[in-house]
């Protein structure tokens, strides 16, 4: 019988790919047909022509949002006359779009009338919620807006908690139509009939996992030898 210690190191040894694997070059064939034993679940993969992009899991601050938008639209589907219209909703997925393989945040799959296959079926609506560094706030808004839309994404959500605002593109006649909505507004789409997307409250849910800084103690002189 194997040892504990044993067992730990075959685990590890089944980990094939991690973050010392970013920048390891791959096709889109060999991305797709590496088993899941083989990544190591605590980060985030893509593929972005023909590299492995490695990146740490979403914070708190765009899960505690994130989970509470699924929320919502389970209710929705449940609850709502129209509801029904939603087919699926999961987060954390993987997206085929042409030679890449991007991961958003969640993916809505609607009018389809049965379980979406999420490698063939193109969701109806993605979303991220923007992560704090520059490049993360580039690739969010310009280069996934172009790849989404392209490969028949109908509508693409932006949440985003440093600018307090959520923004949609949609495919216009000359490319992608960017629409902002407040912070203090909510946003209504036909994809969804009915459903009320508080902007407001998922931008509250995320400021909770701000860090708070710790107030400086006061220094205070020690007691003179002697004193009581």
């Amino acid at each position: 019988m194997a040892t504990i210690s044993q067992r730990r190191s075959a685990a590890r040894n089944r980990v094939l790919l991690g973050p010392r694997s970013a920048g390891k070059l791959l096709t889109p064939e060999e991305f797709d047909a590496t088993p899941e034993s083989a990544w190591d679940g605590r980060y985030r993969y893509e593929l972005i022509r023909g590299v492995l992009v490695v990146s740490p899991p979403p914070g708190n601050a765009e899960v505690d949002p994130n989970q509470y938008l699924g929320y919502l639209l389970l209710m929705y589907q449940e609850h709502h006359p129209e509801g029904r219209i939603i087919d699926k909703t999961l987060n954390e997925q993987t997206l085929v779009v042409g030679g890449n393989r991007r991961r958003c945040d969640r993916a809505i799959w609607t009018g389809l009338g049965r379980r979406p296959d999420p490698e063939k079926d193109v969701p109806t609506i993605t979303i991220e919620f923007v992560s704090g560094t520059a490049r993360d706030r580039v690739r969010d808004y310009d280069v996934k807006s172009a790849e989404y839309l392209t490969i028949g994404v109908r509508e693409y959500w932006i949440i985003d908690r440093f600018q307090r605002i959520l923004t949609i593109y949609r495919n216009g006649p000359t490319g992608p139509v960017g629409q902002v909505i407040a912070e203090d507004q909510s946003y209504e789409t036909d994809l969804l009939p009915g459903f009320l997307l508080p902007v407001a409250r998922l931008l509250a849910l995320a400021d909770e996992w701000k860090p708070t800084r710790r107030k400086p103690s006061r220094k205070t002189n020690p007691p003179a030898a002697g004193s009581q």
